[in-house]
C-alpha cells in the first residue's frame, strides 16, 4: 500500500490511490507519495523528507 501526504495539512495516510478530498483538513488538496523507497527510512516505512518545504 502506499503512503500518501496532503501537501495543505500534512496528514498522512495509506490507500491504494490519494482520494479527491483529504480526509483530515476535508480540503481539495495535492498529495505526495511519501512511502520509503531507499534503506534509510525503511525501519519507519515513509520517507519523512517527501513534502516538507524547503525554507
Amino acid at each position: 500500500m502506499t503512503s500518501w501526504k496532503c501537501t495543505n495539512c500534512g496528514y498522512t495516510f495509506e490507500a491504494q490511490a490519494p482520494p479527491e478530498q483529504c480526509p483530515s483538513c476535508k480540503a481539495r488538496c495535492e498529495f505526495v507519495d511519501n512511502s520509503c523507497y531507499t534503506p534509510d527510512c525503511e525501519e519507519k516505512g515513509v520517507d519523512e523528507r517527501v513534502g516538507r518545504e524547503k525554507k
